[in-house]
């Protein structure tokens, strides 16, 4: 299997992505040792956010790379890409839910998370029914 020029350049922009997830890890360190202050609906939010960021690249990765497989349609590859955009929305609407001083409910911008899910299952999806038309042509 050989990565197309489009699948090397996401990846190689995936991975460079994963230095801010680990700076998200330094800013949650920052909130346990009290260096930084958040209430308990923004530490929820923050570390759901930051564990949901990692696995998602992670799952996003495994995604473009089996996708990139002879055989898989490429509108199974492309709409694939729905889990690494639900690794940017699931997150922000975790992180940028809870801006702010002392917040009680998240606000508006909680739809993100959900239009990350949606981004999610298509990707999922598409990628769960090219592979399958892949490996039975």
């Amino acid at each position: 299997m050989e990565l197309s020029q489009s699948s090397s350049i996401t990846v190689g922009a995936v991975l460079l992505a994963v230095i801010a997830v680990g700076y998200g890890g330094t800013f949650l360190l920052s909130l346990v040792t009290g260096r930084a202050q958040a209430n308990d609906l923004q530490k929820s939010f923050y570390r759901a956010g930051h564990a949901h960021a990692g696995v998602l690249i992670t799952l996003g990765l495994v995604v473009v790379i089996v996708t990139s497989t002879d055989g898989v349609p490429g509108w199974a590859h492309s709409l694939s890409s729905g889990v690494l955009y639900a690794a940017i929305l699931i997150p922000a609407g975790f992180f940028l839910s809870v801006l702010g001083t002392d917040p009680k409910r998240p606000n508006k911008l909680i739809l993100l998370l959900w239009l990350g899910v949606a981004s999610l299952t298509v990707g999922l999806v598409s990628a769960g029914v090219g592979l399958i038309m892949a490996g039975t042509s």
